[in-house]
């Protein structure tokens, strides 16, 4: 389903008729959103508030026509982290930065000293507390962090014991089923995703979220903003991630999980909220160039194991999620210029655009992404009227 590293993507057998504008291409054929279903009613912003959507954009939601359907990208070995069991012995370097981490987490207090050493990566064995603590959910002082977990995950279950119950309510019957629709297409082909237990986790998490940011409420894409939370987490347990049973652990290790992944979810995005207005403020259409790019942070691009590399980095930048993955995408952009070169019609380049051959990258390639992100950012740090071109 993705294209070979080294091979070109052809599109010379598309039969339909090729559209020549946006307009066109709207009025024929439909976003590569997961839309086979004639229920998927997900937008980016709620749909009860969501009359600012143009019809234009409405309809290629909507419109199931010309192009065929997005393949499934195949996510089994996505998880896999180089640092996983059966990797080769750690290098010098490796254990060196290992050590270093460990003692900058054993000190009184964490500093922007870890927020630096994590922005090339994160060993993957300190790599759950070090997210806890970048994402803000864990305060710096070492003393309060355990009474900090102990009472938000309290907190969190709490929110389920108050609000879960009210899911079949007239109110919230169509969030749930929303949601309860989204969780089996998370990452489909890796077992992990399809186990009950699971896919209960996500429902609640997503049910709490959705009821507790009633502006926003459920959109299609937050179920994909868990999985690396939800990943990271449950490894600081488990070695073999993707194949594990998670029913089998403790109860309470289950349930800590999942607070732990809820609360780092949530604190993702209370700092993307308010990019929507931004762009509906520069009358930017997210459908004319990039919207799972921005609505799942290039999720559905990248296999797991670049995004929580990716997400290292996010951790341990300034405002990475909200403001830093503008960069990342316009870099992302510029890794495919050659190819969208070749492009020379708006099909094409559409379908190039949604299935860009990403399934073997690695952290090299991640990293390469990162510095040329970082590139941009700092060009353009003083020049914010740019945003508006």
């Amino acid at each position: 389903c993705r294209y070979p590293k080294d091979t070109k993507p052809k599109f010379n057998n598309v039969k339909s008729k090729k559209a020549c504008s946006f307009h066109e291409f709207a009025c024929s054929t439909n976003d590569a959103w997961d839309i086979d279903d004639e229920e998927d009613n997900g937008k980016f912003v709620k749909s009860s508030s969501d009359a600012d959507l143009n019809t234009t954009s409405r309809s290629l939601l909507q419109k199931q026509q010309s192009l065929p359907v997005r393949p499934i990208i195949p996510l089994v070995a996505r998880i896999s982290d180089q640092n996983a069991s059966g990797a080769p012995p750690m290098t010098v370097r490796e254990k060196s930065r290992l050590d270093k981490f460990k003692q900058l987490l054993a000190s009184p207090n964490t500093d922007l000293e870890l927020r630096k050493h994590s922005w090339s990566g994160i060993p993957r064995e300190v790599r759950p507390i070090t997210w806890r603590l970048l994402s803000g959910y864990l305060p710096a002082n070492k003393e309060r962090r355990e009474l900090v977990l102990k009472r938000k995950r309290e907190e969190y279950f709490g929110f389920i014991e108050q609000y879960y119950h009210s899911r079949t309510d007239e109110h919230y019957k169509d969030t749930y089923r929303q949601i309860h629709i989204d969780i089996p297409r998370t990452n489909p082909l890796i077992p992990l995703f399809q186990q009950p237990a699971v896919q209960e986790v996500f429902e609640r998490i997503l049910f709490i979220w959705a009821i507790r940011h009633p502006a926003s409420g459920y959109v299609q894409g937050i179920n994909d903003l868990v999985t690396p939370f939800f990943v990271v987490f449950l490894s600081e347990f488990v070695e073999d991630v993707e194949n594990f049973d998670v029913a089998a652990l403790p109860l309470e290790t289950q349930r800590n999980i999942e607070a732990d992944s809820f609360w780092c979810m949530s604190k993702l995005l209370d700092g993307i909220q308010d990019i929507h207005n931004h762009f509906k403020k520069y009358e930017v259409e997210y459908l004319q160039f990039a919207f799972r790019w921005m609505n799942n942070l290039l999720m559905r691009e990248l296999p797991l194991r670049c995004t929580i590399r990716l997400w290292d980095t996010y951790q341990a930048e300034a405002e990475g999620f909200s403001h830093f993955h503008l960069y990342v995408c316009a870099a992302f952009l510029i890794e495919w210029r050659k190819e969208i070169l070749c492009m020379a019609d708006f099909q094409s380049l559409l379908m190039l655009l949604q299935n860009l051959p990403t399934i073997h990258w690695g952290n090299e390639e991640v990293g390469l992404l990162l510095a040329e992100a970082y590139r941009l950012k700092y060009m353009f740090a003083d020049a914010p009227n740019h945003y508006k071109r």
